[in-house]
């Protein structure tokens, strides 16, 4: 089965979790077993070359041997979503003679003939928070709904809940969409890993952990919030509150810094750190805290759960489908009831402690990589068929 992927979002900044998602894929298709094979054919818009393969090594992927197409990336996705051109087949002959197309977020490119073509649709975020997303970012979701809607055999997401939500917000259709969870590496972070990380962002003392971009979705300022009233109320507590990831939009990054700044030297800010440093810091946390508003699927959440991390959550539609049992969930918009459940797990005994950190990876092996790229693969045959009838 030959498949293209487009591996543009991990020349994104912040790649976010869609290069994530993306970056799983580019390393395990090509061992997918399913149906004789994956041969896959990544490409990218054009960047110059030290770009791209900066990108690529970042992300454990400097071995694939990427298609540059000619245009830069703002003019290939609105061409492709308003024009319905450039088609893939003319940027490089190994565009050609596709089994599938597969868009990985809502840059979605023209159909080609003999391909399948499958779209992933992570949420409908920008229309259901369209205040928490700049103008072009709007713009740009709803032309690419409308391609994914009009274009593609089969759409992937990545919960129920992502379903429901596309279902009741654009414009594509409940039956053509297939639900795959995002999967994961089970890979337990030992001490050794903990105390380098720990290191590296200068942290000793025990410590509240937050990941993710600085957007407005993720809510980090009630988290600061409710850790400011939970350490005025006990100043014994010896913990700090480390917050990971980077800039995003629309202020938050700056918003954040404000309300940290009062509590001094408790929060931590590193920026953006490397995967291999945030799954022990995860392993490491005395609690994972979660607050956002909304989310698609809330890869963090997975991966503090696969590291034995006690998890704090917003009590949204989607993080209740990944977390199950194993997380504690919470109002996202009530820094009090945050504050509480932050006390309640920092002042837990080690046999709370325990029990927690069973839960968790209990939840966690049911998102195995395994059962990520196998079901990814059968959407793909199944959109080969869709395609030919």
């Amino acid at each position: 089965m030959r498949v293209a992927l487009n591996l543009e979002q991990l020349l994104q900044q912040p790649p976010g979790g869609i290069g994530r998602y993306v970056a799983a894929l580019a390393r395990l298709l090509p061992g997918a077993r399913n149906n004789g094979g994956v041969e896959l054919i990544p490409f990218v818009a054009r960047h110059d070359v030290v770009d791209i393969a900066t990108a690529l090594g970042e992300h454990g992927l400097s071995d694939r041997q990427v298609v540059v197409t000619r245009l830069p990336r703002p003019l290939l996705y609105d061409a492709w979503n308003v024009l319905g051109r450039p088609a893939l087949a003319s940027e490089s002959p190994r565009l050609r003679d596709l089994d599938v197309v597969h868009a990985p977020s809502v840059a979605v490119p023209p159909r080609q003939d003999g391909a399948a073509l499958v779209v992933t649709v992570h949420d409908a975020a920008p229309i259901v928070f369209p205040e928490t997303y700049p103008r072009r970012g709007r713009w740009f979701h709803r032309r690419g709904f409308d391609a994914a809607a009009r274009r593609a055999d089969l759409v992937i997401t990545v919960s129920e809940a992502a379903a429901d939500e596309i279902t009741s917000h654009t414009s594509i259709e409940r039956e053509r969409i297939r639900v795959v969870h995002h999967g994961i590496g089970l890979t337990m972070s030992d001490e050794a890993a903990v105390d380098a990380a720990r290191a590296l962002i200068g942290v000793d003392e025990p410590y509240v952990l937050w990941t993710g971009t600085f957007e407005p979705r993720k809510n980090v300022d009630v988290l600061i919030e409710a850790f400011g009233r939970l350490v005025a109320s006990d100043p014994a507590l010896p913990h700090r509150l480390v917050l990971i990831g980077p800039r995003g939009w629309r202020g938050a990054a700056r918003s954040a810094v404000a309300s940290a700044s009062a509590l001094g030297a408790r929060v931590v800010l590193p920026g953006p750190v490397p995967h291999q440093v945030l799954r022990p810091l995860y392993r490491g946390a005395a609690v994972f805290a979660f607050p956002s508003i909304h989310e698609g699927f809330g890869l963090p959440v997975l991966e503090a759960l696969s590291q034995g991390a006690a998890v704090l959550s917003a009590d949204v539609a989607a993080l209740r489908e990944v977390a199950g049992d194993a997380a504690t969930f919470v109002p996202p918009d009530d820094p009090d009831a945050w504050a509480d459940a932050l006390g309640r797990v920092l002042r837990s005994d080690d046999a709370e402690r325990t029990v927690c950190s069973t839960a968790a990876i209990a939840r966690a092996a049911q998102f195995s990589e395994q059962r990520f790229v196998d079901a990814t693969v059968a959407v793909y045959r199944e959109a080969i068929e869709v395609a030919r009838s």
